[in-house]
């Protein structure tokens, strides 16, 4: 479904590439996280599958067809992408805000249908906002916020969701639900891309995980093979141990105090 061929990318007036020769896929029916300390190019990615930056080399594909030959109204009807960061221009309302995924099928100046309506309802009662809907967007918590901008992404719709750290601002109870929901669009046959710092999260919820380090694929795999203290030590340079989840049995880090 999304497949990065050995993508890279450099920053402006940057002495070295922020990802160099990355590649990985994103299958339907899976939930695929992105990992890695700060700085190791995971926000970059999803920068380069949006077109907010360009590659210096490789090519994105989605659905067998690069993304560099599509318009953003055609890229945006098949991938939905919830960003790390958004400034609000607007104080819209929370159902204004969410139906605003709704614009790569209306295109400019047409009127909602009854499949649109029923789209945005059902995504902020999936997302766990429905009570928001009247609310101004500029009054909410920040885990609000992120909430409700997960929900425009669900109601985007499309056969893969992207999603950079969506679990931010988030208490213990949201973002257990935000990650069963995930999990849930992947079972239903979605193709689900997350970049997140929440290894233990990720170790109990992906199908396959991909390690970034300084723009590098150091390791890739299912839970099991990339959540090992002798691969995760030296990238995130702390002491630390892999035992097992107690509940279900996921491999879990557990940081040690330092030597």
């Amino acid at each position: 479904m999304i497949r990065f061929d050995d993508v890279a990318v450099q920053y402006p007036r940057a002495h070295d590439e922020a990802l160099s020769g990355v590649s990985l896929e994103c299958h339907r029916s899976m939930l695929t996280a992105v990992v890695g300390p700060n700085g190791s190019g995971k926000s970059t990615l999803v920068r380069a599958l949006i077109g907010r930056i360009s590659l210096a080399r490789g090519a994105i594909i989605v659905d067998g067809a690069p993304t560099s030959s599509m318009d953003r109204t055609a890229l945006a009807r098949r991938v939905a992408v919830v960003t790390q960061r958004e400034e609000l221009a607007f104080p819209l309302l929370v159902s204004e805000y969410v139906a605003l995924g709704r614009y790569p099928h209306l295109g400019l100046w047409h009127a909602a249908s009854v499949e649109d309506v029923q789209a945005v309802h059902d995504a902020m009662t999936g997302a766990g906002i429905a009570e928001l809907h009247d609310r101004h967007v500029d009054a909410l918590s920040g885990g609000e916020l992120q909430r409700v901008r997960l929900a425009r992404a669900l109601a985007q719709g499309g056969e893969a969701l992207v999603l950079d750290e969506p679990t931010a601002f988030l208490d213990v109870g949201h973002e257990m639900a935000v990650f069963e929901l995930l999990h849930g669009l992947a079972r239903d046959g979605r193709a689900v891309l997350l970049v997140s710092h929440q290894l233990n999260l990720v170790a109990r919820f992906a199908d396959h995980m991909v390690l970034l380090h300084h723009g590098r694929v150091v390791a890739a795999g299912p839970p099991s093979d990339v959540m090992r203290a002798e691969v995760l030590e030296p990238v995130y340079e702390w002491p630390l141990v892999v035992t097992r989840d107690p509940a279900v049995g996921a491999p879990a880090l557990v940081p040690l105090r330092s030597r």
